[in-house]
């Protein structure tokens, strides 16, 4: 430990608390102490001295050496009160007061001691405030004018000092002066490095804080305009800060979202603290890597000017951003959960009240007839009638099985187990074979159902099944919703590699928001409608799911009042389903699948 050191700690054990926390306060109260204790412990040691040298002393001698132990005084005031502007006061009262006493006794305005008065505005430079300087300057120039006055005046004792002693004293006040001044110089340069010093290490950590923070700091004019930006929005843009000042972040600012970030800007400004969120366009890390947008969320505030009061300054304003395109990409993510979540939901909601209708009725039915049943005897029932009973419970049963079998096959598609069995078949044969089929329903409604296929229309490789399933599904839907007088037509077609199967009808047509929906499970459109129909809701969507086991595509087409017309494309050459499947696993068609593609009339009539 070094004697600088000691004199440190012993230094810093005196300051007052209110001057530890700040180090410029610190290095004033430190710069304020330390030289008078100096002094004033110099002024001891050497008084001895001068008594063995000199003899008895004078009244001004006294007064004189009083002076030099006065500044303990000061230190101890300082030390315990911690008013530092205070001290300065007290210090240029006592050195003006000294400075005084010796210029009276030796020749007023011409003593040497008076050049000392220069040095009490000085001393008060030191203590940073205007206040005290302009205390201390008017204390020297009272001074002055009294020491001349009382020269004017005739108020000043005899100098009794010879033409040798003026020099000599003349000569020890200059040298004293010039040596208190340079000691006042380098306490005031002192405190200056110190000042910067403490200025360039709070810079340093404020630049250290921006080019290590991930949210990047700017500061703006009213228009946007970019004057300065942190390094850290290289990082975020992909580009680097010089490209980003003046109008260069503006102009990566998504078109849409331009207006918002003007705004923001000029509410800050104004002085309101605002947040903002839009969109940035970012850099690829190459050229194979697209440019992209990013959120980013800007909270800015006004920066107040300088002058402040002056209305040509130009209000600024300093904002700090930050990538939220996660918490967006989060949001989207809930919200598209949250809509998931409810069309499921609505989805089983029409699941119950469909499957409430579509098989409380045919139970109620087989109910109710095959209670009249057992009851012929006391009812009477003749033959015919008891025959007519049993045809109603077997067309309920019927149409209970194809409600069943509908979910059923719904289910298995969904989950991926419903495989098909690609074979060789004549399109041709089974498309007048379903229309066949459902020629009888089309005349009880009154429809006219067309059929047009041509004869050369070539063998295909697919499921003939599931293609039955699919025509009888589409001709049953479009003679369900054509009104009496209307016409269903079904006509077939080869495009390249394609058969194309259009089903077209003059029914009543779907809505452009229900169309979005179409082929959704137990999705029924027609709010709108003019009647309502039965059914589950699965038959397009069972449709839809074995065109897309065949790799086939599938639109619809409709407007309300005029009709609608649903196209088929299917491939002529089905890829076998091992070849299709990822697993490695061959798909086979098993007995019971196989049952539930029987062709049936009543399931045909009553397929939704």
């Amino acid at each position: 430990m070094t004697v600088l050191s000691i004199i440190r700690d012993c230094l810093d054990a005196l300051l007052h608390p209110s001057a530890r926390q700040n180090a410029l306060m610190r290095a004033r109260h430190r710069a304020f102490i330390a030289p008078r204790l100096l002094g004033s412990l110099a002024a001891f040691a050497a008084f001895p001295v001068y008594l063995a040298m000199r003899g008895a002393p004078s009244a001004l001698e006294v007064a004189a050496f009083a002076w030099l132990i006065a500044p303990i005084l000061l230190s101890w005031f300082l030390s315990r009160t911690g008013r530092y502007e205070g001290a300065h006061v007290l210090s240029s009262l006592a050195l003006a007061g000294l400075v005084m006493a010796v210029a009276v006794r030796t020749g007023g305005i011409e003593s040497f001691a008076a050049i000392w008065l220069i040095l009490v505005p000085l001393e008060a430079a030191l203590s940073a405030s205007r206040r005290v300087a302009a205390f201390a300057s008017g204390l020297a120039l009272a001074c002055v004018a009294l020491l001349i006055l009382l020269g004017q005046f005739d108020l000043l004792p005899l100098d009794r000092a010879g033409a040798a002693e003026h020099g000599m004293f003349m000569a020890f006040g200059v040298a004293s002066a010039t040596l208190y001044a340079a000691g006042l110089a380098f306490s005031a340069e002192s405190l200056t490095r110190t000042g910067v010093s403490l200025l360039s290490i709070e810079e340093e950590r404020y630049r250290l804080l921006a080019h290590n923070m991930s949210d990047a700091i700017s500061r703006h004019r009213r228009n946007g305009t970019v004057q300065f930006i942190s390094s850290a929005a290289e990082t975020m843009l992909g580009v680097p800060v010089v490209r980003l000042l003046g109008h260069g972040l503006f102009d990566r600012v998504h078109v849409a979202d331009r207006p918002a970030y003007l705004t923001a800007l000029a509410d800050a400004a104004r002085g309101v603290v605002r947040s903002v969120e839009f969109r940035l366009r970012r850099e690829g890390c190459g050229e194979r890597v697209p440019v992209d947008f990013i959120w980013v969320e800007m909270r800015c505030r006004p920066l107040e000017p300088d002058g402040r009061n002056d209305p040509a300054v130009e209000p600024e304003v300093v904002a700090v951003m930050r990538d939220v395109t996660d918490r967006k990409n989060q949001q989207q993510a809930l919200e598209q959960a949250r809509g998931a979540a409810e069309a499921a939901d609505a989805a089983k909601t029409r699941f119950l009240a469909t499957m409430s209708h579509e098989l409380r009725t045919p139970l109620n039915a087989i109910i109710g007839f095959s209670e009249m049943l057992v009851q012929e005897q006391s009812l009477m029932l003749d033959a015919p009638r008891r025959k007519e009973y049993a045809q109603l419970i077997n067309d309920s049963g019927q149409h209970l099985l194809s409600v069943v079998n509908g979910i059923l096959d719904m289910s298995k598609m969904e989950s991926g187990n419903f495989e098909i069995a690609p074979e060789p078949f004549a399109p041709r044969a089974a498309l007048i074979h379903c229309c066949n089929l459902l020629a009888l329903k089309a005349r009880e409604n009154g429809i006219d159902l067309v059929s047009d296929a041509p004869q050369d229309l070539p063998v295909m490789t697919g499921d003939p099944r599931a293609f039955k399933q699919i025509v009888l599904n589409l001709v049953s839907n479009a003679v369900k919703f054509t009104e009496r007088g209307g016409q269903v037509t079904v006509a077939a077609a080869v495009s390249g590699s394609q058969l194309v199967l259009r089903v077209s009808d003059t029914g009543v047509g779907i809505g452009s928001d229900d169309l979005k929906r179409i082929g959704a499970p137990f999705f029924q459109a027609g709010k709108t409608y003019q009647r309502r129909h039965e059914g589950t809701g699965l038959g397009l969507s069972i449709v839809k799911s074995l065109v897309a086991l065949h790799d086939g595509e599938f639109a619809v087409q409709s407007r309300l009042g005029e009709g609608t017309t649903v196209v088929v494309k299917l491939p002529l050459v089905c890829a076998p389903p091992q070849a299709a499947r990822s697993d490695g696993k061959i798909a086979t068609l098993s007995p019971p699948q196989r049952h539930e593609f029987q062709d049936q009339p009543a399931l045909v009539k009553k397929s939704a």
